[in-house]
C-alpha cells in the first residue's frame, strides 16, 4: 500500500476543498453580515492541513490501484467531513459542541440534510450559504470533481470512480475516459442546478434563497435557509418546481448525458430504462396512497391543498431529499411510517438520491420471482432479464450481498442508537434517515437533532458515511483481505 501516495494526494484534495470557504466569504461581504472572519480563517486552516499532508510527501507519485482508490475515497470523505466543520467550530454567530459541528459538516456533504440548528432564521447569509454549498458539492460527489482534474494532479482516477459512483453498475463509462466522463456529469449537474435556480427565482424565491435551494435540491440534500423549510414560502408553484427537480435528479445522470447529447432529444430514452419506469411509478404510487388517506380524514381544506401537499411529502421523502411543508409526522395512521420505510428505496442508480436505489430493489423483486417459479419447476432455467438484456448471476449476487449487508448495517447502527439512551421509535427512523441519506425521522429528531446525545450523534455519522459510500466501500477496509499484499 503506497500511504504517502495517498497521504500526499488527500493532502492535495483537502487543499482544493479549503477554496469552498472563500465563497461564503463573498457572501458575507456583500450583505455585511459579520461572518467572512469567521470564513477567512477556516479557509487559512484547512489550506495548511492540506499542506501539511501534501508538502512532506509531494514526491511520491505511484499508479493507483483498486485497493488504494477504497482508501482515498473513504479517507478523504472522512477529512473532508472533518475539515468541514471547522467553519462551524469557528464561528461567533452560533455555538456548536465538536459532536454537533461534526454531524452537521457530515450531514451536508452526505447529502443527508439532518441538522443540529434549532434556530436557521436567525444564522448569517455567510452560513447558511455555506450549508447549502456543502450539500451541492456532496451531491454528485467531490471525488468525481476531482477526477475531472487528476490528470493534473499526475495519478489516473477510474479506481476512485468506480469507489465513489453510487449504484450497483460501476464499469460504464458515458465517454471513453474517465476525465471525460467526470466533466460530462458536472456539466449536468451544473446545468440542472441553474435551471432550477431560475425556476425558483422566476416563482418568486429572492436570487438568495433560489441560489440555495437549487444547490440541495439537484443534490437531493434537503438542507434549507429556514426553518419552516419549504413550508416557508407556502406556494404551490414552489413545490412543483422542487418536486420536478427532485425526479430528475433521482433519475441516472448517464441517461440525462444520452438524452442532451444526442442530436435530437428524445423522451424515448427515459421510457425504455425499466429503472426510471419503476422509479417514477413509486411516486405516483406513493402519491395516490398519501392523497387518497389524506382526503379520508380531511386534513387539509381543498383538493388542490391536499394533492400539492401528498405529492411534495412523497417525492421527498421517497427520493430521500427531506424537505418539508409540514410536519409529516403528524399525518394520519400508517403515512409516516410509509414514507420513511419509501426512502429505503431511494433514488436511481447514478442519481444524487440516497437508498438501497431502485434497480437494486427491482433486482431484488425479480429474484424473488425467480425463486418462486423454481419451486413449482425445479429443473427449469430461469433468467433475469433488464428491458431485453439478461443479467448474469454474478450481478444477482452482488445485489443480495449488498442487501445482506445493507440489513446487517442498519440492525448495528440502529442496536447502537438504543444503547445510547433513544427510544425505539427515534432510533429506528433515525437510523433509516442516516443510512438513506434522508434527514428528518420520527419522534425525538422528527424536526431537528439538537437534542440527541454526542454518543448518538457519532453513531449516526458513521451510519452516514455507510450510507454515502453504499456500505462495501467502507466495510471492505474493515476486513483483513484487504490490507494483505
Amino acid at each position: 500500500m503506497a500511504f504517502r501516495s495517498i497521504i500526499r494526494i488527500v493532502g492535495m484534495l483537502i487543499g482544493l476543498f479549503s477554496l469552498t470557504m472563500l465563497p461564503p466569504v463573498a457572501i458575507a461581504m456583500f450583505y455585511d453580515d459579520g461572518g467572512g472572519r469567521d470564513f477567512l480563517a477556516a479557509f487559512i486552516v484547512t489550506l495548511l492541513i492540506g499542506f501539511i499532508l501534501w508538502m512532506p510527501n509531494r514526491h511520491s507519485k505511484t499508479e493507483l490501484r483498486v485497493r488504494e482508490g477504497f482508501l482515498i475515497v473513504v479517507l478523504f470523505w472522512a477529512a473532508l467531513g472533518s475539515v468541514g466543520a471547522i467553519p462551524f467550530l469557528m464561528s461567533t454567530s452560533i455555538d456548536m459542541s465538536f459532536a454537533s459541528a461534526f454531524f452537521e459538516s457530515f450531514s451536508g456533504l452526505t447529502t443527508t440534510g439532518a441538522t443540529v440548528i434549532e434556530d436557521l432564521d436567525s444564522l448569517p447569509k455567510a452560513m447558511l450559504f455555506y450549508r447549502q454549498m456543502l450539500q451541492w458539492f456532496g451531491g454528485m460527489g467531490i471525488i468525481v470533481l476531482a477526477v475531472a482534474v487528476l490528470p493534473m494532479l499526475g495519478i489516473g482516477g477510474m479506481q476512485l470512480y468506480r469507489a465513489e459512483t453510487p449504484g450497483p453498475v460501476k464499469d460504464s463509462k458515458m465517454t471513453p475516459r474517465i476525465a471525460e466522463t467526470a466533466k460530462a456529469l458536472w456539466y449536468v449537474y451544473l446545468c440542472l442546478t441553474v435551471a432550477c435556480m431560475m425556476a425558483f427565482w422566476l416563482a418568486g424565491m429572492s436570487l438568495f434563497d433560489a441560489l440555495g435551494h437549487s444547490f440541495s435540491t439537484v443534490s437531493i440534500g434537503g438542507f434549507s435557509t429556514y426553518n419552516d423549510s419549504m413550508g416557508h414560502f407556502n406556494s404551490d408553484v414552489i413545490n412543483f418546481i422542487t418536486v420536478l427537480f427532485l425526479i430528475i435528479s433521482g433519475i441516472n445522470y448517464a441517461l440525462h448525458f444520452s438524452a442532451f447529447s444526442a442530436k435530437k432529444f428524445s423522451f424515448n430514452i427515459y421510457k425504455e430504462d425499466p429503472e426510471v419506469r419503476a422509479f417514477i411509478f413509486i411516486q405516483v404510487f406513493l402519491t395516490g396512497i398519501c392523497f387518497a388517506m389524506l382526503m379520508n380524514h380531511e386534513v387539509y381544506e381543498t383538493i388542490e391543498h391536499t394533492f400539492s401537499q401528498a405529492l411534495f411529502q412523497a417525492v421527498s421523502i421517497s427520493t430521500t431529499a427531506g424537505f418539508t411543508t409540514t410536519s409529516f409526522a403528524d399525518w394520519p395512521l400508517f403515512l409516516p411510517v410509509l414514507l420513511i420505510i419509501s426512502s429505503f428505496i431511494g433514488g436511481c442508480a447514478g442519481s444524487t438520491g440516497g437508498g438501497l436505489k431502485v434497480i437494486r430493489v427491482l433486482l431484488l423483486n425479480l429474484q424473488g420471482m425467480r425463486e418462486l417459479k423454481r419451486l413449482v419447476h425445479p429443473k427449469a432455467v430461469y433468467k433475469i432479464k433488464l428491458g431485453n438484456k439478461a443479467l448474469p448471476d454474478r450481478v444477482i449476487e452482488a445485489v443480495w450481498g449488498f442487501f445482506s449487508t445493507y440489513a446487517l448495517v442498519f440492525i448495528i447502527c440502529m442496536l447502537a442508537l438504543l444503547m445510547t439512551g433513544m427510544d425505539e421509535i427515534s432510533s429506528f427512523s433515525a437510523t433509516v434517515a442516516m443510512l438513506n441519506n434522508l434527514g428528518p425521522g420520527l419522534g425525538q429528531v422528527a424536526v431537528h437533532f439538537n437534542e440527541v446525545g454526542d454518543a448518538s450523534k457519532w453513531v449516526m455519522v458513521m451510519a452516514m458515511l455507510f450510507g454515502r459510500l453504499e456500505i462495501f466501500t467502507l466495510l471492505v477496509l474493515f476486513t483483513p483481505v484487504f490490507w494483505k499484499n
